[in-house]
């Protein structure tokens, strides 16, 4: 699933061609991933043709397109989602499901395989329809998240410090990939309860937290399997990856084999000498 890094490449790709371009048709060919308006693709379509691209954030792992009639597209791309700038006459790949053509004569394409992407049209006041934008924690790479932040989001909090670095009310755009990253940076054991850390722990956590999301960011994000960029080009911070994806394998600090665990049923990789609990 595209986390933070990959979904903030994706806007900066996009950012810089579409930016007010206008849409002069949407096609689309799978309703039912419209969350709001709850799949009515004919009011999909006909707020979103005419209106050009005023600006494009992400909060999390959602990226937000607001528009010049003062509606939000907003679009998560979950586990296999793309999102493709192309010229109209490139061949339409297997499982597109929206096409947005542009007045520059190219398209935006949604392209999913296993289809879980949501996509929602929202006043761009009203993002708090949204329940995931809602209830969303701060951003990991703000000048908000500072270290008493951090403290404060522990505090009271019996969970695991995998589970809770993967919930987006605690801390936004953390996945599997850089969750099992950043533990493995800070070493703390993935199943350590997160309010028992101590306090040089959670300065690690939260330095661990930074780093490994700009450096992320900075490598334009993970290509494993399906992430690629508005233009199709892949990511390299695969091949700075320590732990995940690599059980089995010898740990690059210590040599001890890197064991793979389920942690609140979440696939975990960890060195079990460098992240003792």
């Amino acid at each position: 699933m595209p986390e933070l890094p990959e979904v903030e490449t994706v806007r900066r790709s996009l950012e810089p061609i579409l930016i007010g371009k206008k849409i002069t048709q949407v096609e689309v060919n799978l309703p039912k991933l419209i969350k709001i308006p709850s799949g009515d693709a004919n009011a999909f379509i006909t707020t979103l043709t005419g209106s050009a691209f005023k600006d494009i954030r992400r909060r999390g792992k959602y990226l937000l397109f607001n528009m010049d009639n003062d509606w939000a597209l907003v679009i998560h791309l979950r586990m296999t989602g793309r999102l493709l700038y192309v010229e109209k006459t490139a061949p339409i790949a297997k499982h597109t499901h929206f096409i947005f053509s542009l007045d520059d004569g190219n398209q935006l394409r949604f392209h999913d395989i296993r289809q879980f992407g949501l996509i929602y049209l929202v006043p761009s006041d009203q993002i708090d329809l949204i329940s995931g934008l809602k209830t969303m924690g701060p951003e990991p790479l703000g000048t908000e998240f500072t270290l008493d932040c951090l403290k404060e989001a522990i505090k009271g909090k019996k969970k695991k410090a995998k589970v809770f670095i993967l919930d987006q009310t605690c801390v936004a755009g953390i996945g599997n990939i850089y969750a099992d990253e950043i533990l493995f940076q800070a070493g703390i054991h993935p199943e350590e309860t997160i309010d028992k850390l101590s306090e040089e722990k959670q300065n690690a956590l939260w330095q661990a937290i930074k780093d490994r999301l700009k450096a992320g960011v900075e490598h334009r994000g993970s290509s494993i399997k399906d992430y690629v960029d508005g233009f199709g080009e892949a990511g390299t911070f695969q091949h700075q990856l320590k732990v995940y994806g690599k059980s089995g394998q010898a740990c690059l600090n210590c040599g001890k084999q890197i064991e793979k665990i389920k942690v609140g049923g979440r696939s975990t990789a960890y060195c079990p000498e460098c992240q003792k609990k």
